[in-house]
């Protein structure tokens, strides 16, 4: 028996030589090093090539996101069911509420057609798109989140899902973002030419940048204003999940923007990065046209005219973050909300009991 195991030992041995004679004889033109990894315009993409990894960044991200899962079915509604069905909410509260879930439902899958449409076929980093395979599952769960509220509320579904054609400041908002899908859907769009490349860190800056860092802001402010009076907490506790999630795709894609940036500098022009505080502008304005909308008289604690700083104050902290210099100079007016939403707070948020919701290790924010 020993001489069978000795021979059969001496074989393995054999092959296992062999197999790292092949290894180690094998082409180095073949072998993936991590300097061949670039953000773009890497033609290596037959498979994703995880290792070795070269940007941590965004494998970090990957790893906090998995790290944060989590379903709407699992947030209890019934109190909300009762607060919506009461005479607890004025009708101005009450068109709050559905102003942001008929915004959110459609915003989230346009960032998700985005992100598979879009995104993920011109990102040639392995890493990268991990995490985009992520993000786009948890913009679905953000989907499921306002179907969920929807159906439990006994609301319209017609009336919610449709306002991104029946109410003009967020279709304003909505095909200000569709427009750069388009852009970067047509056939013959490419990111090797100046044009293209340009025209896609367009698109990262729109969708990341405004959308999730401006657009979704001013939602999360009015609807945890509802959770901090300990009215409709089911859907503030949502909200507070979303806003974890985006506070890490939010960082992701200035991750990505500044990544872009610095492999290729002859993208980033005065004129490109002019083009980029206009468009940031011109968000602002769409976004403040939509707070009075949501707020014609306002409600307690809130009114249009302080969302207008409000919006201002955080689309200066997105140009920084990527390099453009701040254009409003306004503050936060919403003291209340340092520790939670207040961009130089963000992570304090963290600490609530919604961060004790992990499947696995410990998130740090440092």
């Amino acid at each position: 028996m020993s001489s069978i195991t000795t021979k059969s030992s001496s074989k393995s041995s054999t092959k296992s030589s062999a197999l790292q004679e092949n290894v180690n004889t094998a082409p180095v033109a073949n072998r993936i090093v991590a300097s061949d990894k670039r953000l773009i315009n890497c033609h290596q993409v037959d498979v994703n090539q995880l290792m070795p990894l070269k940007y941590d960044w965004a494998w970090e991200h990957y790893q906090n996101g998995c790290a944060n899962h989590w379903m709407p079915t699992e947030v209890p509604m019934h109190k909300d069911i009762e607060t919506w069905r009461s005479d607890k909410l004025t009708d101005d509260e009450r068109l709050v509420i559905m102003r942001n879930l008929g915004f959110f439902a459609t915003a989230e899958s346009l960032v998700g057609n985005n992100l598979v449409l879009a995104i993920f076929r011109h990102v040639t980093n392995a890493e990268c798109r991990q995490y985009l395979l992520r993000q786009a599952f948890e913009e679905a769960v953000h989907s499921h989140t306002f179907l969920y509220v929807v159906e439990s509320l006994g609301l319209n579904e017609g009336e919610i899902f449709n306002m991104y054609h029946e109410v003009p400041s967020i279709a304003r908002k909505d095909e200000f973002e569709m427009e750069l899908t388009r852009e970067v859907l047509d056939p013959a769009f490419s990111v090797e030419t100046q044009a293209g490349a340009q025209a896609f860190l367009k698109n990262l800056i729109g969708y990341y940048l405004i959308m999730e860092g401006i657009f979704f802001y001013t939602g999360f402010v009015m609807v945890l204003s509802f959770h901090r009076r300990n009215l409709m907490t089911g859907i503030g506790e949502q909200f507070q999940y979303i806003l974890r999630d985006e506070t890490i795709h939010l960082n992701f894609g200035i991750d990505l923007i500044n990544g872009i940036r610095r492999e290729n500098p002859k993208l980033w022009t005065p004129e490109f990065q002019q083009a980029m505080i206009d468009r940031v502008r011109q968000a602002v304005e769409l976004e403040i046209d939509y707070a009075r909308d949501c707020l014609p008289r306002g409600i307690l604690g809130l009114n249009a005219d302080l969302f207008r700083d409000y919006v201002q104050h955080i689309a200066d902290r997105r140009l920084e973050r990527i390099g453009l210099p701040a254009q409003y100079g306004s503050s936060n007016p919403f003291t209340w909300m340092s520790e939670t939403m207040d961009l130089s707070k963000e992570k304090n948020f963290f600490e609530t009991r919604v961060t004790e919701y992990q499947t696995s290790g410990t998130l740090n924010w440092d």
